[in-house]
């Protein structure tokens, strides 16, 4: 099993996902510096109960490894960090560490690499819609429309589902069952049933 540094956070990263940090609190300033030292990176889970800062939240044991791609000093000299999603894992065992950072064993999760279906089609389109609207870097990358892992998990990311159902999202091994949810998904919300985080 691995090791690795754990992050809770009130977010959800979905591997090739990207995500801003601040990072203020001595623990993870220093798991940062590591990182960037070391060229690792740790794990983002997203809190079931706590806060982000203060003391140790609890949170679900199924995350996703992020690496970091870019750093900067911000204007309040606080450090930012932009992270890539790598690979989901579950948390196998966690421990605190006298720095208060939580350390966790993990193991890592399959991808799913299947082609989207015909009959899926329609979730590629949303999701060249979306891009093609707000001017995302995906249309970038026209040839990965193809794919049913990364068209499911770009359309969680980016859209507006409780955090409860994105994490649901992010734990299922299956591209086709992810696009099957989303959909009951979108139909709460088109029938004013779903609140939004």
């Amino acid at each position: 099993m691995v090791k690795i540094p754990l992050f809770p956070l009130n977010t959800v990263l979905f591997p090739e996902g990207k995500l801003q940090l601040r990072i203020f609190e001595p623990r993870y300033v220093d798991m940062v510096s590591e990182s960037l030292r070391t060229d690792t990176g740790f794990g983002i889970c997203l809190i079931r109960e706590g806060e982000e800062a203060g003391r140790p939240a609890a949170f679900f044991p199924m995350g996703t490894y992020a690496r970091i791609i870019d750093w900067d000093q911000l204007s309040d000299g606080l450090l930012g960090v932009t992270v890539e999603g790598q690979r989901r894992f579950k948390v196998e065992t966690s421990e605190l560490r006298k720095d208060n950072l939580r350390v966790g064993e993990i193991t890592w999760l399959d991808e799913d690499d299947d082609i989207l279906p015909v009959s899926y089609q329609g979730f590629s389109d949303l999701l060249k819609e979306i891009a093609n609207r707000y001017e995302l870097p995906l249309v970038d990358e026209p040839e990965r429309f193809d794919e049913a892992n990364w068209v499911s998990e770009r359309l969680a990311e980016l859209l507006p589902f409780e955090l409860s159902a994105k994490q649901e999202l992010l734990e299922m091994d299956n591209a086709l069952r992810r696009f099957d949810y989303i959909q009951a998904l979108l139909e709460k919300i088109d029938a004013g049933e779903l609140g939004q985080d």
